[in-house]
């Protein structure tokens, strides 16, 4: 018998660290806002500085066209004035002219200054929303833990349940971000180390052979790009921004396209139904269980052509993939414990959470068909 004092501890352990998650962000939060405050305060300064900067640059210039005049003016009639004349106003040309110059290379430090430290403002700005956001949420989860501890033992089971599912979410989190830092590691890590090294020799070359300075930085602004292009695809991974603008269907319109383009398979996707939008939830799990099944069919089916079938109901939503790969027996993997499992693990449960089907058809060398039946 499972005794109901071990939950009792998995709560009181789980509350712990959520206060303590909470006075992390909150201290997180308090830092993010003295910095906001000094960062907002320098701001105001520079735009102090480049506004009085601006007004000595304009009557500067102003004073340096006055001497282009004059220098015009005495050297067309040299006869009515001397030679020491006509140097005084070419020495005073050239004076405020540098002058000039000078002013304006600190006026354009100024505004770059300026526009990091909106850029930072920002940044900053934003860390503080999603820190407060967190907290109210952390609140949120804290308030119905602590409310709802009584009558642990009517609620053995389905507490266990929720304990095994989140050790398996762990797992598969682990492994997500392994996939993520490895992903980081090799390409956007490596092409921004690169950039260093490339900016630096830009450096140097601009002092040694000034005439090759442009080819190099089009090279560092293709290594940007690349790295930029890198940087997209992880966040599509994460989190595809159109799952939340426009919907299921379009992302994994997108997924998959995507997914073709990269792996070199003949991936197809088919929607029957009205296609309406659903619960922010649906969606993303129904992507999740698409996406692991499309890396597994990568990973290990060799397969060269995959399916992916979806048909919306007013009741229900369908979706099957379908590959023909190399097939494998569903009972031996599931009984294994090995990484391969985990993928099968995460898209049952993730289907199970929505109250929903989900069953695998395999037989080796026939290929692999997944059938995910959801209620609306």
């Amino acid at each position: 018998m499972f005794d109901p004092s071990v939950l009792d501890k998995i709560i009181s352990e789980t509350v712990t660290y959520i206060e303590k998650s909470q006075e992390q962000i909150y201290d997180i939060a308090e830092n993010a806002r003295k910095e906001y405050a000094y960062v907002n305060n320098e701001l105001e300064e520079v735009k102090k500085s480049v506004a009085q900067l601006i007004d000595r640059v304009d009557k500067l210039n102003i004073r340096e066209k006055r001497a282009r005049y004059r220098l015009m003016e005495v050297s067309r009639d040299f006869t009515c004035y001397s030679e020491e004349d006509i140097k005084k106003a070419y020495d005073t040309a050239q004076k405020l002219q540098l002058e000039l110059a000078a002013l304006r290379g600190q006026e354009q430090l100024l505004r770059y200054k300026r526009d990091n430290l909106e850029r930072n403002l920002r940044r900053l700005r934003d860390m503080l929303e999603k820190a407060e956001n967190m907290m109210s949420h952390l609140g949120v989860v804290l308030k119905y833990l602590t409310k709802h501890m009584a009558n642990l033992s009517t609620r053995i089971e389905e507490l266990m349940q929720i304990q095994q599912l989140g050790i398996n979410i762990i797992k598969a989190q682990e492994e997500e971000r392994k996939r993520v830092a490895r992903e980081i590691h090799d390409g956007p890590a490596q092409l921004l180390a690169n950039i260093v090294m490339r900016a630096e020799y830009i450096l140097k070359l601009m002092d040694v052979d000034p005439q090759n300075v442009r080819k190099e930085l089009v090279a560092l602004q293709e290594l940007v790009r690349q790295s930029l292009q890198d940087v997209r695809k992880i966040i599509f991974d994460l989190r595809p921004m159109v799952l939340d603008d426009l919907g299921l269907v379009p992302a994994l319109n997108r997924y998959i396209e995507d997914y073709r383009k990269q792996h070199q398979i003949n991936a197809e996707f088919i929607f029957f139904g009205k296609q309406e939008r659903l619960s922010p939830a649906t969606e993303v799990a129904l992507f999740r269980v698409v996406q692991e099944a499309l890396n597994n069919v990568h990973k290990h089916a060799r397969a060269k052509q995959v399916l992916v079938k979806m048909e919306q109901l007013n009741n229900k939503i369908t979706i099957m993939i379908k590959d023909d790969g190399k097939g494998f027996d569903p009972n031996l993997v599931e009984q294994s414990i090995n990484r391969e499992c985990y993928g099968l693990i995460n898209m049952r449960e993730r289907v199970q959470i929505l109250r929903g089907e989900f069953k695998i058809s395999s037989t080796p060398g026939k290929g692999t068909s997944i059938t995910v039946t959801v209620p609306v």
